[in-house]
């Protein structure tokens, strides 16, 4: 990961997603010194690209992850108002979101409208729940009705191409 690239991307999507249309006069706020944190959606390479072409396609506005990972992490759950980095397979980041809203809720109790809107697969909930029950499976999580799941949904502030190491190296 290339913390150049990101912070230069970070700076851009600022003014792009409007995050303080007020910093000319207030000054820089402490949630502008730092970048928020970049990840990739998905488990691999094709999971992170394709996972992104939804993103950016404003066809996938959710994601979902198992709650005790963030137990065992040692991490805080997303809030509402939270910025985050996407990258591509590539680590370049193409998109900056913010969570609008988190739930945890059972595995069972996942709704067709939250599946409809991770954007995965034919969109359904039971696409949403084989796919979910392989994926935690896979990640060595025992799967059942009572697992419980934290939703997340989410908004584009902004988005952009991959840009090159020497464009980023030529504005720092």
């Amino acid at each position: 990961m290339d913390q150049t690239e990101i912070d230069a991307f970070w700076r851009d999507t600022q003014i792009r997603g409007n995050l303080n249309p007020a910093a000319a006069y207030l000054g820089r706020t402490v949630d502008e010194a730092l970048p928020p944190p970049a990840w990739s959606f998905g488990t691999d390479d094709r999971e992170a690209d394709e996972l992104l072409a939804l993103v950016l396609a404003d066809i996938k506005t959710a994601t979902s992850s198992a709650r005790h990972e963030y137990d065992e992490d040692g991490q805080d759950l997303p809030t509402p108002g939270m910025l985050a980095i996407v990258m591509d397979a590539a680590e370049h980041p193409r998109a900056l979101i913010r969570t609008t809203s988190v739930q945890v809720v059972r595995f069972d109790a996942v709704t067709a409208e939250h599946a409809w809107a991770e954007g995965e697969g034919d969109r359904s909930l039971e696409h949403w729940k084989q796919a979910h029950s392989d994926f935690f499976a896979g990640a060595g999580s025992a799967v059942d009705p009572a697992m419980l799941v934290v939703l997340e949904r989410f908004v584009v502030l902004a988005s952009g191409p991959s840009r090159s190491r020497a464009d980023v190296h030529q504005d720092a």
